[in-house]
């Protein structure tokens, strides 16, 4: 292979298996051929890109792209602009509660941080852009799978549901009828409670509606 493109080579090389495989599916050996990589190397890579879902095999056994990446193809293309749209609400959202808040997007079966503001706290949440997490634990996920619970007070909340000593509250973010994101606050369970939407319900939906607002899709 050629000098580093990133600096963090084993990216660069896993980089270079999906693109051998854009134009069509191969076999390990053609793998090897086209990125230059050693048979091990490539085998392994491939490997692991497809317990992320990046790669599969076909009917005949030959590595192809999988199908994850035509889901963080759809968040890549609805992703960044909410996400910068969304920053100022963020922004306010985070100096009002002192926590960390983020703005989650469906993306299959994960939900998939498009922006994240981390608390000034030195004890806080952290979840960064990019990361993949389940859709059945945690308020955000309960909003983008649209529980009822989220009707009737206008967010939901989670106590150390998806990690412990972790406390969060979301809100929907509406276009229509339809939920296209969810605005979150999280942090410690020794600060935020164990009742989070008491002290940040109002502050997440209010969030909310500033968000629909910039995106233009507020009532």
């Amino acid at each position: 292979m050629e000098e580093s493109v990133s600096g963090v080579g084993v990216l660069d090389k896993a980089v270079a298996i999906l693109a051998a495989l854009e134009p069509r599916p191969a076999t390990l050996s053609q793998l090897v051929e086209l990125t230059g990589l050693s048979r091990a190397t490539a085998h392994r890579l491939a490997q692991a890109l497809g317990r992320h879902g990046l790669v599969e095999r076909d009917v005949d056994g030959r590595f192809c792209l999988g199908r994850r990446l035509t889901d963080l193809g759809a968040a890549a293309l609805a992703g960044p602009p909410l996400a910068v749209t969304a920053r100022p609400a963020l922004e306010r959202l985070r100096d009002r509660t002192g926590e960390s808040a983020q703005l989650y997007i469906a993306a299959g079966d994960v939900r998939l941080c498009v922006a994240s503001l981390e608390s000034p706290h030195s004890l806080r949440t952290i979840v960064a852009v990019g990361a993949a997490l389940p859709m059945d634990r945690g308020s955000a996920g309960a909003v983008l799978r649209g529980s009822s619970v989220v009707g009737r007070r206008r967010w939901i909340e989670s106590v150390e549901e998806r990690e412990k000593g972790v406390a969060s509250v979301s809100a929907p973010v509406r276009r229509g009828e339809q939920v296209v994101a969810a605005v979150s606050v999280s942090g410690p369970v020794e600060r935020t409670s164990r009742a989070p939407g008491r002290r940040y319900g109002t502050a997440v939906v209010d969030a909310a509606r500033q968000v629909e607002q910039a995106a233009g899709w507020a009532p």
